[in-house]
């Protein structure tokens, strides 16, 4: 869409359409050089449009990211929820969690920003929309957990919690900045201290689903 049509744009519709062009320019720079690197203007240049119209729909920059946040946890959820109701055991369910985030680069990048960065410059309304729309998705997922592990529901929940903080967390040094790529081409035995995610991430959730059922209170 051209800058003469956004600024031609009143109608709902029209307004919709502007949003959405935001976030799939946003969506793209992210994709090409990480969600770190965009800038609000880069945003704006991207769309054709001036910074000031971008607030107009998203206040800050990290709103337009929190957006696009809450989006990846909604596909995510939907997926995943279909690998679960095929799951046959425990390793069945991790693997589904595990697998389904590592796939995810884009939502990985966010998760390992959404607590650093994304939420500390939000409207309250902007926070409470990404906030309810991450708990209901794990909301869905987590009795979707319990039903092939032998885990109650709650317990599917902070499993599900734990797989997306721990695949947050893991995904940078997983996948490292140039400098410390060539450093790890230079010495080997640090870069065999490169955490692989999916392997590392079904490691730690396999441990995780195992040890939550030694912490219930002991039936009365």
């Amino acid at each position: 869409m051209t800058r003469s049509a956004f600024l031609r744009a009143r109608r709902p519709e029209h307004k919709q359409q502007r949003r959405e062009a935001i976030l799939a320019a946003a969506r793209e720079l992210a994709g090409a050089s990480g969600v770190r690197n965009v800038s609000l203007g880069a945003v704006a240049e991207a769309v054709g449009l001036a910074k000031s119209n971008i607030v107009r729909y998203f206040g800050t920059r990290e709103e337009i990211y929190l957006d696009l946040a809450a989006e990846e946890w909604r596909q995510w959820g939907e997926e995943c929820a279909g690998r679960l109701r095929a799951a046959t055991g425990r390793d069945d369910a991790v693997m589904a969690l595990a697998e389904t985030l590592g796939a995810r680069r884009l939502f990985l990048d966010l998760l390992g920003h959404t607590a650093t960065s994304l939420e500390h410059n939000v409207s309250v309304p902007a926070a409470r929309t990404f906030k309810r729309a991450i708990h209901a998705v794990i909301d869905d997922l987590g009795p979707l957990v319990a039903r092939p592990t032998g885990l109650t529901d709650l317990e599917g929940k902070e499993l599900v919690t734990a797989a997306a903080g721990l695949a947050g967390m893991l995904y940078p040094a997983a996948n490292p900045p140039p400098t410390i790529v060539e450093l790890y081409a230079q010495d080997p035995d640090l870069a065999a201290a490169c955490p692989q995610l999916v392997p590392t991430l079904t490691r730690a959730l396999k441990a995780f689903a195992a040890g939550l059922p030694t912490l219930r209170e002991p039936a009365e």
